[in-house]
This record gives structure tokens, C-alpha cells and sequence, in this order.
């Protein structure tokens, strides 16, 4: 006994300083500024979702990954005491024949007990985490619409006359709760914000809820967390969090329609769009009304193409278009195949979709 002591008194001290550095960085981490990216990712490091939350859906499922890591951390660091009290205690020389033997059959009750209480408390604390962001804490300002494809998000706005979709970003109000109704167009995905709220899947013929609030503007990162397919990892999408009045001059340019061009290229370059890209895209003002891929209205005015793939520059665009494939493999959208003239007169047309 007095060598179980002497392994499990420093292995239970290192459990608790694990315990409390683990909380002291999260702690420290959740209060950390808000920052916009200027990369392909909002996430100032690889696990900043396990660090940083930034609204009050996230911040209990935050806690509740803080603790289950924490008792992940405390279980091993018991089972590699206890194997190496294994390693250096020896037995006892018994009778080879004796039909009984003294064993550790009082650790095995103790441990299966303590696991039992354990994992009892920690389902209670789910479900209590999953209780207390169910429901936003007051009503949603606003409700949006999002339906994922193989391998992008549309996000629809408004309704009627006030109605417009984007693709790959959703921006909302700072401080406002937002209501997310979530559909999939073909397999199941999840939505995932991971600094604004926990998962939740999008199942083809259903419709889940998911809310979400940004204590603060900013850029924070979305991704889908169930494997949909090949181009799965490039799936990703961004919110936008702004101030209202921001959000309000966002929303009524995106209700307005594109402008129509002006000069004779961009005029040969909206022929050549409407002929072939007008069967899957939408660009509201134009002969252009296909609803099989984003709407390209307001393309230029997004930060990223392709789902997070590449950033949004006219080169980066019309290089998307004529390389899909290359980019992006597996996914619906084809190459284009087109003389320099053509992309020249496309790229034209393109530009002025702000």
C-alpha cells in the first residue's frame, strides 16, 4: 500500500495542475480579441475553436470540451501510474499449486465504481450543455436559411421581393441571436461554426435548427464536420459578424440587382455567360436564372471562391473557371474550356458583378 501511495500521490498532483492550466488557458483564451483574417482561414491557430469562444452559443460546449479533455488527460495520466506500478512492484512467491491467490480485485471494484460515477456525471453535464444552448435566450432577429450542396452552402435571405441568396458566407448582425434553418440538397452534412456554436447536421427532407450570436464583429471560420464526399476538407464557409448599420448597407446591396455592362468586351463576355454558364448560375437582372449552383450576382464582393478553396481575385476567378477540375476534383462544376478572347471577355463580364 504504501508503494500505491507513493505512485498515486504524484500522479494525482499532475492530474490536478493539468486540470487548472487547462482552465487557466481557456479562460485567458476566451477573452482574446476578435481578429479578422487575411488568409484562407478566420482561426488564428489550428485548434482556436478549443481556445476561443465568441458567443454565448458556443461558450457551454466550449466548457464542456475543456472538461472532457481534462478527463481524458486524468485517465491516462492514472493508467500510465498504474502501469508503471506494474512495471516495478513484484509479486509475492506463491504455491504454483494453491487454487487461490491474493489479487487486486479491490481495485477493480474501486475503479469500476469511480468510472460508473464518472460517466453518469458527465452524461448529466451533456445533456445539461445540450438544454442550455437549445434555444437562443431571447428572440432571433433574424432568420436564415442555409442548404448544403456537394460541396457548398447556399445561404437564402428574406422573402418574396426581399429575397436574395449568397454562397459560402453568411454575415449577420453583432450581439443579435440569429435562427439557422438547415436543409441538404443531396447527402447529409453538418454545419459547424465552431468559435459561435457546436454541430449540427443537415439531413436530406429535413429541416434542423441551429442559432447562433457574435458577442462581436469579426470573421470566424465554418466548416462541414460530417464526411460528404472526396471534396469534403473544401467545404468551408465564413460569418460575417458586423455592427447593424454595416449589415443593413450589405443587405440592400445584395437585394439590388447587377449592373448591367457597359462596354463592349463585358457585353460579349454576358452573351458568353448566358450561353454557358446560365444553365446552373443566377445573376439577378440578366437572362441567367439556374439554381443548381451559387448565385453569381454579387460574386465579386465575397472574400473566397470555391468554398474556402482560393481567395477571391478576378484572376483567381477566371482561373477557377477554366480549371475546376484542378482546384477542386471530384467537384460538379467542369472546366471551361476557353480561347483568350473568350476568358478575356468572361473576366470582363465577371468584374462587374460587385
Amino acid at each position: 500500500m504504501a508503494l500505491k501511495r507513493r505512485f498515486l500521490g504524484p500522479v494525482a498532483q499532475v492530474g490536478a495542475s493539468c486540470f487548472t492550466a487547462l482552465f487557466q488557458v481557456g479562460a485567458l483564451a476566451a477573452e482574446a480579441p476578435s481578429r479578422e483574417a487575411g488568409s484562407l482561414t478566420a482561426a488564428s491557430t489550428p485548434l482556436a475553436y478549443f481556445l476561443h469562444s465568441k458567443g454565448p452559443a458556443a461558450r457551454p460546449v466550449i466548457y464542456l470540451g475543456w472538461a472532457l479533455a481534462t478527463i481524458c488527460v486524468l485517465v491516462c495520466v492514472i493508467i500510465a501510474g498504474m502501469l508503471l506500478i506494474g512495471m516495478f512492484r513484484r509479486r509475492k512467491q506463491q504455491d504454483a499449486r494453491a487454487l487461490v491467490s491474493e489479487g487486486g480485485l479491490r481495485l477493480v471494484y474501486v475503479g469500476s465504481v469511480l468510472s460508473t460515477i464518472a460517466l453518469f456525471g458527465i452524461a448529466v453535464y451533456m445533456l445539461s450543455v445540450l438544454a442550455e444552448v437549445a434555444d437562443p435566450p431571447k428572440t432571433p432577429g433574424l432568420t436564415v436559411t442555409v442548404t448544403a450542396y456537394d460541396w457548398w452552402w447556399k445561404a437564402d435571405y428574406g422573402d418574396g421581393e426581399t429575397h436574395f441568396s449568397t454562397a459560402n458566407e453568411l454575415h449577420i448582425p453583432s450581439g443579435v441571436p440569429v435562427l439557422v434553418l438547415l436543409k441538404s440538397a443531396d447527402v447529409i452534412h453538418a454545419f459547424w461554426v465552431p468559435e459561435l456554436a457546436g454541430k449540427t447536421q443537415t439531413v436530406p427532407g429535413t429541416t434542423n435548427r441551429q442559432w447562433i450570436q457574435a458577442d462581436r464583429p469579426g470573421i470566424f471560420r465554418g466548416q462541414c464536420a460530417q464526411y460528404c464526399g472526396v471534396q469534403h476538407a473544401h467545404m468551408a464557409f465564413e460569418v460575417y459578424a458586423q455592427p447593424q448599420a454595416d449589415y443593413d448597407r450589405w443587405y440592400a446591396a445584395q437585394m439590388s440587382a447587377a449592373t448591367a455592362p457597359s462596354t463592349s468586351q463585358s457585353m460579349r463576355g454576358s452573351k458568353l455567360f448566358e450561353e454557358r454558364c446560365a444553365g446552373c448560375h443566377t445573376v439577378r437582372g440578366s437572362k441567367a436564372a439556374g439554381v443548381q449552383a451559387p448565385d453569381l450576382t454579387h460574386v465579386l464582393a465575397r472574400r473566397l471562391l470555391a468554398a474556402g478553396t482560393v481567395v477571391n481575385t478576378p484572376e483567381n476567378l477566371i482561373d477557377w473557371v477554366q480549371h475546376a477540375q484542378e482546384l477542386k476534383p471530384g467537384t460538379l462544376m467542369p472546366d471551361m474550356k476557353l480561347s483568350p478572347a473568350e476568358a478575356g471577355d468572361l473576366s470582363a463580364y465577371l468584374a462587374t458583378l460587385k
